[in-house]
């Protein structure tokens, strides 16, 4: 149930970052509404196909389709009444980052796979959605930046993993796990803290 819910919590929180991002593109309605379904399932849906995990996650359950489209209206309206904060898009996408990596980790743990594909279904899961968004949207996607992102997804899912091999219970260990990934991505954007540039050396001739 815990899993569960984080799910559809991560869901709305990427569904809202989607519609911001495409507000700020100056899409239709639909388009709206597209952005931000791919955004919030976007990750989930790759992380079951390569899982073979059927039915796909949102089909199985349309409850994920009504978050998203309350998501996405309670955004519409929210910008309409006041200015959404600066940086509001960035903490949205923190939010669903932590979120959906954990919980993504947490579905390739109960398969039964090995830790370095447990941390690559639950970083896929987190960052998909926001890459499709990135690439819709016309932006450079933030996982190929310099930013701490797909990054602090890694770590938090690190963590989640160590603290439950030390035996703490599964919903503590995922909650700080969770905490992790948006308290890394948080302080990198706050503090600017960025990744270090790979450069080739120039041609002297």
């Amino acid at each position: 149930m815990l899993l569960y819910i984080l799910d559809l919590l991560g869901v709305a929180v990427f569904a809202i970052s989607g519609a911001l991002a495409a507000g700020r593109k100056g899409l239709d309605l639909f388009g709206v509404l597209v952005i931000a379904a791919i955004t919030a399932i976007g990750g989930g849906t790759l992380r079951d196909l390569l899982l073979d995990r059927h039915p796909i996650f949102w089909i199985d359950d349309p409850t994920y389709l009504v978050v998203i489209l309350g998501a996405a209206g309670f955004t519409l309206a929210y910008v309409r009444l006041r200015e959404p904060p600066g940086r509001a898009l960035l903490v949205a996408d923190a939010l669903g980052l932590g979120l959906f990596a954990v919980a993504g980790a947490q579905i390739a743990e109960g398969v039964g796979l090995g830790t370095l594909i447990i941390v690559l279904m639950g970083t896929m899961t987190g960052v998909a959605g926001g890459v499709l968004r990135d690439v819709l949207t016309a932006q450079v996607p933030l996982i190929l930046r310099r930013d701490i992102y797909a990054t602090a997804a890694i770590a938090g899912i690190l963590v989640y993993l160590l603290l439950s091999a030390l035996g703490l219970p599964p919903g503590v260990a995922a909650v700080l796990g969770m905490l992790s990934v948006v308290t890394l991505r948080l302080l990198a954007i706050m503090k600017g803290l960025r990744l270090p540039v790979f450069r080739l050396p120039r041609d002297p001739s």
